[in-house]
């Protein structure tokens, strides 16, 4: 642990740079656990840049084996905070799967994951893909080239599966609204099959990101949705394309979150504040002057006590690139997005988003009034908190008055058509409406039974 520089603050060196005036922390011993994946760079650079030292806070984090560990370790308070999937502190608080009160006051990043299928699957998809004139394929790709390819696999009377991370993951929901949209089943949750297989077409089932690329080389999955790099590995060794990325799935949509008990926050007001001071000023450096910070940034996660993947996979995505086929590199500036679009600012309309697509699938049993979607929604996500500790950067001199939407009321402008796969808009505001835009999904009071939807 890097030692804590006693004594400096604003008043006692005015001559030099601002600095965090630090805060009177109820605990300043703290252990976060994050998963090996890019998008936890927020909490590394915070680490490494001295931002939680600078807040009076000895942090320690921790690598967990999967997303579950890392959820029971923060709820039995192993752990006092973690980066998490956004789902995660949703389906706790809900009732679905393991049951807590977990909330996040920050969000982590925008974007950052991809769709990969095998080099078997992508042989087949690709005679369904038009091309562009130089020969390569054009973007973004939808579901429905791979929609006879599973037809195919059916007549062969061969299962189609692919990988997620978590059931309640945005790499689950992001992959069944990429299928959906190109007319694929991804399949139903019940109360009595948590599966999510009923009624599908492609089979989606639980892989942790690190074991991704090995699963599908073994032939176990034909393809996977995961973050970065996990997506880039399989294209440097030679083993699947990376068909979509969520930026072309639905563009700059939210991705993980900091968690933390309500709790923990009720308990140390000044500690949570202190911590997303930190880690606000870790995802403004990861964005500045055009990501001028990312291959300091890579160095950083390739480090075994990160993510642990070479630095140039890494790299591939995370400063603003994303490869496609061996050689197909495109310039995809926001990738990879922690700061710019006020990415860390935790909406309540991304929390509706995430409940819409729980409901849709049958996660969440019943259908619930639009007034559920928003109770529930502000009772995890917590703008109120994020905005007092950006409050206190800019009166430090550490950020900018412009770079907050202080006068927010949680929900976003609806998303436009034009910037969805499918060519449908979302608007947080409205949920069931949403839910009934949607071709494939449960809508009003339907509910699976047995193997069927009923209602």
């Amino acid at each position: 642990m890097k030692p804590l520089a006693l004594g400096l603050t604003t008043t006692a060196l005015i001559s030099l740079p601002a600095m965090a005036e630090m805060l009177d922390v109820e605990k300043d011993e703290l252990t976060f656990g994050f998963i090996k994946l890019t998008d936890m760079a927020p909490l590394a650079v915070a680490y490494e840049n001295g931002y939680f030292e600078d807040e009076g806070l000895f942090v320690t984090l921790e690598a967990q084996a999967n997303w579950k560990v890392l959820l029971d370790g923060v709820i039995d308070g192993q752990l006092d905070g973690a980066h998490m999937l956004a789902g995660q502190p949703l389906a706790a608080t809900i009732g679905f799967g393991t049951e807590a009160h977990i909330i996040t006051p920050f969000s982590m990043d925008l974007n950052g994951n991809g769709i990969t299928v095998s080099n078997e699957v992508w042989e087949l998809m690709r005679p369904h893909i038009p091309s562009r004139e130089d020969g390569r394929p054009v973007h973004p790709i939808s579901a429905s080239a791979l929609k006879p390819v599973v037809e195919q696999f059916a007549d062969e009377g061969k299962p189609f599966n692919m990988g997620m991370v978590f059931p309640v993951s945005t790499h689950n929901y992001e992959l069944r609204y990429w299928l959906a949209a190109g007319g694929l089943e991804p399949g139903f949750y019940s109360p009595d099959n948590i599966t999510g297989q009923i009624g599908a077409d492609v089979l989606l089932s639980v892989t942790p990101p690190p074991q991704m690329p090995a699963t599908m080389e073994a032939g176990t999955i034909s393809g996977y949705c995961v973050g970065e790099p996990w997506n880039q590995q399989a294209v440097f060794k030679g083993i699947g394309v990376p068909v979509i990325t969520d930026y072309e799935l639905w563009k700059n949509n939210p991705e993980k979150v900091f968690g933390i008990t309500d709790a923990f926050a009720e308990e140390n007001p000044q500690t949570t504040l202190a911590i997303v001071k930190a880690l606000i000023r870790a995802a403004m450096w990861l964005d500045e002057n055009d990501n001028a910070n990312r291959e300091a940034a890579v160095e950083i996660l390739a480090r075994s006590e990160y993510v642990g993947a070479d630095a140039e996979v890494i790299a591939n995505s995370m400063t603003g690139t994303f490869e496609y086929e061996r050689g197909d590199k495109r310039d995809v500036p926001d990738f990879n997005t922690f700061f710019r679009h006020n990415a860390t600012y935790p909406y309540n309309s991304d929390a509706v988003w995430y409940l819409t697509q729980m409901r849709r699938w049958g996660q969440i049993t019943e259908g619930k009034p639009d007034s559920w979607y928003d109770e529930v929604a502000r009772s995890v996500y917590k703008p109120e908190i994020y905005l007092e500790a950006a409050r206190l950067l800019v009166e430090e001199g550490l950020a900018e008055e412009g770079d907050f939407p202080w006068d927010s009321d949680g929900y976003k402008a609806p998303t436009p058509a034009e910037d969805v796969i499918d060519g449908i808009g979302y608007d947080g505001r409205t949920p069931n409406a949403y839910l009934d835009s949607l071709p494939i999904g449960l809508k009003g009071d339907q509910v699976v039974v047995g193997n069927e939807v009923q209602g």
